[in-house]
């Protein structure tokens, strides 16, 4: 062969590989790092009493951040690496991405994710005020966080789906201290507000890490999550949320009507903001106040799991005040406290919802349950969900905490 014909040869080729350079770089370009259309199955490393992510993976197919379909990047490595979700080494949730594309979309690197190539990075994208994110697992926390905020004015994210294939937001509260309710419950001082979706969630204060909601995108609107403080109250404010987007053919859709929704069969589920000390703040009317949220209505569910028929909810037993909902707790003898001599079923004011309940194998003559005791409850009723309804009047509901309650379910009998 010619010398003339081994140059054309030989610039062929390199017009080839020029061509495939340009490719590369232009596909990279364009991939964005948006949202899972299935959602992770965790690991068991979870907030006590929840199910909230902490850090591992076990459902690899789940595990495709960012866009609609997996991005692959021939260019920048000789094999190839998709968009896996990968755990930092800070043990937040990232994606696995090129570390370019992560330093492109303001994340932060931590650590490797890929053995095939050093250029693939767990990418973590962590947002705080005036943000807003179109990237699933995108983590929400006060200014200077873990430092506490000192308070004043609005911290909000808005979260925009990236097309109309996701249909809810899930928020888990990693961490969650604001200044604590009135004595009647109302959140007049700080205030956690989720808008713009097509689900109502109730204004949210007080001590809630651990606790998480559910809210429905309406259509492809953003949602906006927003905390409100107020400068003129010192407490040692915090707040990192982890924020994923579900696909609307996600197996972990919260059901319709559940703010939140349990997956693991057995746990513990409670009030916002409850804890077993009393409030210290005086209600409307100058007694000891409550720690329950006024003017809320939404229902707590629990995944049914396979084998299972029913499911039986009890007090947390080492806690007395872990169904403290009306009436007045100084005035009754302590030792009552979480018995059936304090249980009541006539309630029209602050209750729970339990649908088709038996005690001690008795079908009850309602489906509520208020006062200052809850004896262990089961039903077998689909879907398994408790209801919690609370008013706007809490005048004589004295030094209430609210509910912290264990569930589990029971496997279906052997016929």
């Amino acid at each position: 062969m010619s010398a003339g014909g081994r140059s054309s040869q030989l610039l062929a080729l390199v017009a080839i590989f020029f061509s495939s350079y340009i490719v590369g770089i232009y596909s990279a370009a364009r991939a964005s790092s948006l949202v899972l259309t299935s959602e992770l199955n965790v690991n068991k490393t979870l907030i006590p009493g929840n199910d909230t992510l902490l850090a591992d993976e076990e459902d690899s197919s789940l595990a495709r951040s960012g866009s609609r379909h997996p991005r692959w990047f021939p260019f920048y490595t000789i094999g190839r690496f998709s968009n896996d979700i990968c755990t930092g080494n800070n043990l937040l949730l990232g994606t696995c991405v090129i570390n370019g594309e992560c330093s492109d979309n303001s994340g932060v690197a931590a650590g490797s994710c890929s053995s095939i190539t050093a250029q693939a990075i767990c990418c973590i994208y962590q947002r705080t005020c005036g943000a807003s994110t179109s990237y699933n697992n995108t983590y929400f926390y006060n200014s200077n966080y873990p430092a506490p905020y000192a308070g004043g004015g609005r911290c909000s994210i808005v979260v925009t789906p990236p097309d109309s294939t996701i249909c809810q937001l899930r928020v888990d509260f990693l961490s969650l201290s604001l200044a604590p309710p009135s004595g009647d419950g109302a959140c007049a001082t700080d205030a956690l507000t989720i808008t713009g979706g097509a689900s109502q969630v109730p204004s949210i204060c007080g001590e809630n890490a651990g606790q998480h909601v559910y809210v429905d995108f309406n259509g492809v609107n953003p949602i906006t999550i927003s905390v409100a403080t107020s400068g003129s109250y010192t407490f040692n404010r915090n707040w990192q949320f982890q924020i994923r987007m579900l696909g609307c053919t996600s197996a972990t859709l919260a059901p319709a009507g559940c703010l939140q929704y349990y997956m693991p069969s057995s746990g513990t589920l409670a009030s916002f903001n409850y804890v077993s000390a009393a409030s210290s703040a005086l209600n409307s009317i100058g007694v000891q106040g409550t720690r329950q949220l006024a003017n809320t209505k939404y229902g707590i569910c629990i995944r049914k799991a396979a084998g299972m028929c029913s499911i039986t909810y009890s007090q947390v037993s080492s806690d007395t005040y872990s169904f403290t909902l009306t009436n007045d707790v100084g005035a009754v003898d302590p030792t009552l406290l979480a018995t059936s001599s304090v249980q009541s079923q006539d309630c029209t004011t602050d209750y729970i919802i339990i649908p088709a309940p038996t005690q001690g194998g008795v079908s009850m003559p309602s489906d509520r349950f208020c006062g200052l005791g809850l004896v262990s409850t089961t039903t077998s009723a689909k879907p398994f969900v408790v209801y919690t309804v609370t008013d706007g009047n809490e005048d004589m509901d004295i030094s209430n905490r609210g509910f912290y309650l264990s569930y589990s379910q029971n496997a279906c009998p052997i016929l």
